[in-house]
């Protein structure tokens, strides 16, 4: 193998595994610390800078980078119960406990450049675009039929889970860079925007169309028979305060979730969740399934509905049929029948959370934007360009449903390609992100930051008593951790943006660095191909994933092989070490958002 070049972005950064699967690259271990610190302010605008809304994904994110924490694996491979770190209700510790943030928020443009940006719907892709490119001069406008920016979060999030306060002060700190937002204004008509005269306009007006199911009584008891995100809109705004006894949600995912809460909060007394699939493949999180199992919602499994039972006009059921998973000759999985005779539930209303298809009937067929077969616009999926160079898509509209740090990720990446595109340049050509490396050695075998390995388990997010929760749409259901528990949290970070960074002349190699290490990850080994390589490291590299950090060279022939897989970042080998050979250095990265920073010329003449 070649030795590494750890001057590369993406070496590091994919080390970081929470940074890496992060959508919007957020540097996680460096928050933490902050918060560990206390410095809540300081980590909150850590987290502004790259993710935008972190009082509203502190509550509600999808979590990607959990499932990638390195905890959960170092655990699972010690025999524990694998229990990342809990990433995303950290970050709301820093929301919850910054203070007065408004005077570090970046300021409006003293001037404007010229050029006209228009975003079709106040999400937060749209406000993404908004806040990155408003404060540098651009005449940004959002669109957006409500009396409120904030798109989804604020209409499809039940109050439970994210007060309206929050949703307020995130989605201002974003209009306050200067952007118009013109409420109460939807775009009917694409062309007509165009004539406007916008420069560019960008598209992040969601997944707003909920899928219905045309089965037999659909007709005859409409009037108790609901489209999961439009009920949940209606909820929302208050249009909605009362539901009938016995309820069914049919769908399983985060949707689905928040429905079938909701109902149980507006009187539903028999509130069943129905699937097609397993419980295991459930498009929910797993810890939206646990939170409505907590409140004691059944969740019912392999059943296809077939039918809504109706009698004079008024739902009373719904019908059906038993399904099991089989994996056909080309080992697809399908249901097929059971055999079991048909079930029959008994509901006064059905919430249909079956899942959400673009709608874009205001985009006229003759402009030059195209479409799939099933109805998403033709993309770069790097640049979000449309086959209308001046027409950009984000968030739901781009993709389909996912979590609003995709869309926020889409935001960013939008807001780089119109800044290069009006700037004249190359849109394809996507700035590198800026990193920095800095030595955390204090002395000789000290560090400036805590390295050492606890073995605490996962801390639990206190909630509000289920008596008072049970009986409101809008009481916040979970606490968030005190300042104690928050520190205890984030103490179980592994630091894994603090690299063990090798230096080759250094070592004299006395394998001290092999002695001392606990993961047995490093060792000294003749080179060769890495699919063998790996078997001949002291402890066999079997994650194929993660790279090995490889330095080629030495005195004796060997080479250093480390697995950054097993890595704990704990630092005793760089404390072993006589010559020096081993350092830890803090890897930081920063994304280039739009600016002068995404800007070739301007970054060849820096």
């Amino acid at each position: 193998m070649q030795s590494t070049d750890i001057r590369q972005p993406d070496y590091f950064h994919k080390v970081v595994d929470c940074q890496w699967a992060c959508p919007a690259h957020t540097p996680v271990p460096e928050y933490i610390r902050l918060i560990a610190a206390g410095r809540h302010a300081d980590a909150y605008m850590v987290n502004w800078k790259s993710n935008v809304f972190p009082g509203v994904l502190g509550r509600t994110c999808d979590r990607p980078c959990e499932p990638a924490c390195r905890r959960g694996r170092v655990e699972e491979s010690s025999g524990h119960t694998p229990e990342p770190v809990a990433i995303c209700r950290l970050k709301r510790v820093a929301a919850d406990n910054k203070g007065d943030v408004a005077e570090r928020m970046p300021k409006p443009a003293g001037k404007k450049n010229g050029k006209r940006v228009a975003c079709v719907g106040a999400g937060p892709a749209s406000l993404t675009v908004a806040r990155d490119l408003a404060p540098l001069g651009y005449e940004v406008v959002v669109f957006d039929g409500e009396a409120k920016a904030g798109g989804f979060i604020r209409s499809q999030i039940p109050r439970f889970r994210l007060p309206e306060s929050v949703i307020d002060e995130e989605v201002g700190y974003c209009l306050d860079l200067g952007a118009e937002f013109r409420s109460g204004q939807r775009i009917e008509s694409m062309r007509a925007l165009l004539a406007e005269g916008y420069d560019a306009v960008f598209v992040g007006c969601g997944a707003p169309r909920g899928r219905d199911l045309q089965l037999p009584g659909r007709s005859e008891a409409a009037g108790h028979i609901h489209i999961g995100i439009d009920w949940l809109a209606s909820v929302s705004f208050g249009h909605v305060t009362a539901v009938g006894e016995r309820v069914i949600v049919l769908g399983g995912g985060n949707t689905a979730m928040d429905c079938c809460r909701s109902a149980r909060r507006l009187g539903g007394k028999e509130v069943t969740v129905v699937v097609r699939s397993g419980f295991e493949e459930m498009k929910a999180s797993p810890w939206e399934k646990e939170d409505a199992q907590h409140e004691g919602i059944p969740i019912r499994n392999y059943l296809v509905p077939l039918a809504f039972l109706h009698r004079d006009g008024r739902l009373t059921g719904m019908r059906f049929q038993h399904v099991r998973p089989e994996i056909d000759a080309n080992g697809r999985r399908q249901l097929l029948p059971s055999g079991e005779p048909d079930v029959e539930i008994g509901c006064d209303e059905v919430l249909i959370a079956v899942g959400q298809e673009n709608a874009f009937p205001w985009i006229e067929q003759d402009l030059g934007i195209e479409f799939d077969r099933w109805g998403l616009p033709k993309l770069d999926e790097r640049t979000h360009q449309s086959t209308l160079p001046t027409v950009f898509f984000g968030g739901d509209a781009a993709f389909g449903p996912k979590n609003i740090i995709w869309a926020v990720a889409h935001g960013h990446e939008a807001a780089v390609s119109i800044d290069k595109l009006l700037s004249g340049e190359d849109i394809s050509e996507r700035p590198l992100p800026a990193t920095v490396m800095i030595s955390q050695k204090m002395g000789i075998h000290e560090w400036s930051y805590d390295n050492d390995i606890t073995n605490a388990a996962r801390n639990k997010v206190p909630w509000a008593p289920a008596e008072i929760t049970l009986n409101s749409i809008s009481t916040e259901v979970e606490l968030g951790f005190d300042p104690v528990l928050a520190f205890k949290e984030a103490e179980r970070c592994l630091n894994c943006d603090v690299q063990t960074v090798f230096t080759l002349n250094k070592c004299i190699e006395c394998d001290a660095c092999v002695d001392i290490c606990p993961m047995d990850c490093i060792s000294f080994v003749g080179n060769g191909e890495e699919s063998e390589l790996r078997q001949r490291l002291t402890a066999p590299a079997l994650n194929l994933t993660q790279d090995l950090y490889v330095a080629d060279g030495l005195k004796t022939g060997r080479a250093m092989v480390k697995d950054e897989d097993l890595c704990l970042h704990c630092g005793l080998c760089a404390e072993r070490c006589p010559t020096g050979a081993w350092d830890m250095q803090k890897f930081l990265l920063e994304m280039t958002h739009a600016g002068p920073g995404c800007r070739s010329g301007l970054r060849a003449a820096a």
